[in-house]
């Protein structure tokens, strides 16, 4: 298990070095990000390099064995970069030029940063490729974290010649853009520029390609560095760090050039649904590269900097957050930052070392995560260990957040619902793409799919057809791959599966309460549906219990499927809210409106049961998740009272068989434990089993 923090010793004099070796040993620190930020101290002007103080840290750390993941230090250019070079700063949407004074202040496809980080990169390979110390290496960092689009003339020329390869004709392009619509048609590529501030709504094909593009921008940078490095003969891991579900780069191209997936997350302690959410993160990275162990390489030891209100985390937390990492597959756990800053914008930003020293609560949390961390066995790698697979895509991410649709819709919160109430049931998702679904699941669910691939669309139908189950949602199979509408309609590739004809899709956001939908109904309806037309919601009934949607109330049509439920509210009441679908040897079922609360529960429940999904370990208390990696099953308890579990097993970390477990509150258990002898957390009344307290 790799444990270590990104390390500023440039920020720092000489002085302390030796004291921070000694400290990270003392704190079980066996690796450290160097120089992410070191351009300036590395290059202090064009033609003049100092590697010497670099030589002295890597040398004393490594003496202290601490290996080294060695960045590339690109991610902030020096100020003779941009005083020399302006045509390397990026612009806004107005054409405004973003000025350093921060970082990430250079435009990614500018062909004299590319040289110029270049230049870096190759001294820096050809300087440490084969120095024992150094057994990874940290690309860039955090590409695109501050600057989500540039417009400059840099990229206005780069973004032309990347649709011309694309579409190889002007005539091509048009086509996929709809260019006819508003007088757009374009009649040669050096007409096309990219969507800087306009009077009103940009074309939507072209936004979607826009996005294609600056993902593809980063991209290259990374894998430009990616090249200069194996050239000078580094033969350790390349990577960059992710951050999680981060909208302008798709990962999940990302991903095949990565040789081990790095991820930076931050959950925070003010947000209700901060478990949650950090357990989807950590699910989506051990998602992208399925079988292969990842690293969390940034988290916080207590507080960040950034939010408007900066609580650090309740004693505990910090091991508790780790778990999850560890228990979906990570191999290797660290931070932002070893020693914390004196100066600059993340001064208040925790650390391994902080200010207040080593007699600190901060300090004690670190090392005993540290020894908890080094005494675990080798773990096994993370496998298929999930039954479900959640689509999220960041095509369809893109295109579904486009302006002027039906409704606004925030997919990534959409997709947090429906993660949550998986989570909730102890049930382990894989998030996946479209393309990814597979008999590897027993359900599949994809909410909000509204652009939908050829080969996305034919992996969800043949996944159904061989006896999978798929739930889906409103705003669903609506576009093609460039956010254009297929002949026909709506519902154009997964009708068959559904068994359903879609006709509208009913927004409810200022729906109003008449209408012949509501004057059909009994007084008590006609008041219920204009309560719930105030509210932006509609009813629905399931199993006799009335729930509510939000966003749309779609009018769609059973032809073949069978209406499970149907709308108490609104112009749709009558008509379908819930439907299930039996095609080839699966099912799928279709929501045509959003669940809110215990909606969502009922509909999960309903599906869950159909397709006979399990949850990790049965009847856990609430606040207590229970993750698979292969034979290691975690428990985590994040509440805060003291709770039980039982599962059959062996301590990872005692050897000690295990029976009832006790977990204090933000307590953790590692437990190896085969799928087939995980039982109900329930202690049977005759039983007598060991018990195991883990703080």
């Amino acid at each position: 298990m790799l444990y270590g923090a990104d390390y500023n010793p440039d920020q720092w004099p000489e002085e302390v070095w030796d004291e921070d070796v000694r400290l990270m040993q003392e704190a079980g620190v066996n690796i450290v990000s160097l120089g992410i930020f070191a351009w300036s101290r590395i290059q202090p002007a064009e033609d003049v390099w100092d590697f010497l103080w670099l030589d002295t840290v890597i040398g004393k750390l490594h003496a202290g064995g601490i290996a080294v993941n060695l960045a590339t230090a690109t991610a902030s250019p020096p100020p003779w970069v941009s005083a020399t070079y302006p045509e390397t700063l990026p612009a806004d949407e107005s054409g405004a030029s973003y000025w350093p004074g921060s970082r990430q202040h250079f435009a990614p496809s500018s062909p004299t940063y590319r040289r110029l980080a270049g230049e870096l990169v190759r001294r820096l390979a050809e300087r440490y490729a084969h120095h024992p110390a150094v057994v990874m290496w940290h690309v860039g960092n955090e590409f695109g974290c501050h600057l989500w689009m540039d417009f400059s003339d840099a990229a206005r020329d780069a973004y032309r010649r990347w649709l011309e390869d694309r579409y190889a004709s002007v005539e091509a392009l048009n086509d996929a853009w709809g260019t006819s619509f508003w007088s757009q048609r374009y009649g040669a590529f050096d007409e096309i520029f990219p969507p800087r501030l306009a009077p009103y709504s940009h074309n939507p094909s072209s936004m979607l390609d826009w996005r294609r593009f600056t993902s593809d921008m980063l991209l290259e940078c990374y894998l430009m560095e990616r090249a200069i490095l194996l050239e000078a003969g580094a033969t350790q891991p390349i990577t960059t760090n992710f951050m999680g579900p981060f909208k302008p780069a798709d990962y999940r191209r990302w991903a095949p050039f990565m040789d081990v997936i790095a991820d930076d997350c931050y959950p925070d302690p003010a947000n209700p649904h901060r478990v949650r959410d950090a357990a989807f993160q950590r699910d989506l990275i051990r998602s992208l590269k399925p079988g292969v162990p990842w690293l969390l390489w940034e988290q916080a030891t207590d507080a960040v900097n950034w939010r408007p209100a900066n609580p650090g985390k309740k004693p505990g937390a910090l091991m508790a957050e780790t778990a999850q990492s560890v228990a979906r597959g990570a191999d290797g756990i660290m931070f932002f930052q070893w020693r914390q800053s004196r100066a600059g914008s993340e001064k208040f930003h925790s650390a391994m070392l902080p200010h207040a020293g080593t007699e600190t609560r901060t300090w004690n949390a670190v090392t005993e995560l540290g020894a908890r961390l080094a005494a675990l066995p080798e773990l096994p790698a993370p496998g298929r260990d999930a039954h479900v697979g959640l689509v999220f895509d960041w095509e369809n991410w893109w295109a579904v957040e486009e302006r002027d649709h039906p409704t606004e819709i925030d997919y990534l919160a959409l997709v947090l619902e429906w993660y949550g109430a998986f989570h909730e049931r102890g049930i382990q998702v894989d998030v996946i793409a479209p393309e990814e679904a597979a008999l590897d699941y027993e359900l599949v669910v994809a909410p909000a799919l509204y652009l939908l691939r050829d080969d996305g669309a034919a992996a969800l139908t043949r996944f159904v057809q061989d006896g999978g189950t798929l739930l889906t949602g409103p705003f669903t199979d609506i576009v093609d791959g460039h956010d254009q509408f297929r002949d026909g309609g709506f519902f154009t590739q997964l009708a068959p599966v559904l068994g359903l004809r879609f006709e509208d899709f009913g927004a409810l956001a200022g729906m109003s309460a008449g209408g012949s939908g509501v004057g059909a109904l009994s007084s008590d309806a006609v008041q219920a549906a204009r309560a719930a037309a105030a509210s932006g919601a509609v009813e629905f009934e399931l199993e006799g219990v009335v729930h509510r949607g939000r966003l749309v109330a779609e009018s769609i049509h059973a032809t073949t499927a069978t209406a499970v439920s149907t709308f108490r509210s609104g112009l749709q009441a009558g008509s379908p809210a819930l439907t299930r679908h039996a095609f080839g040897a699966g099912e799928a079922w279709y929501t045509a409106t959003q669940p809110v609360g215990p909606g969502l529960g009922a509909v999960v429940d309903a599906v869950v049961a159909a397709s006979g999904v399990r949850p990790v370990v049965e009847g856990l208390p609430a606040g207590v998740e229970a993750v698979r990696r292969g034979d290691l099953v975690t428990l985590i308890n994040h509440g805060d009272t003291r709770v039980e579990a039982v599962i059959d097993g062996v301590d990872a970390e005692t050897g000690v068989a295990t029976g009832l477990v006790v977990l204090e509150p933000q307590g953790v258990a590692f437990v190896l434990s085969p799928e087939r002898s995980a039982v109900p957390a329930v202690t049977p009344a005759t039983a007598t089993p060991d018990v195991v307290v883990l703080p």
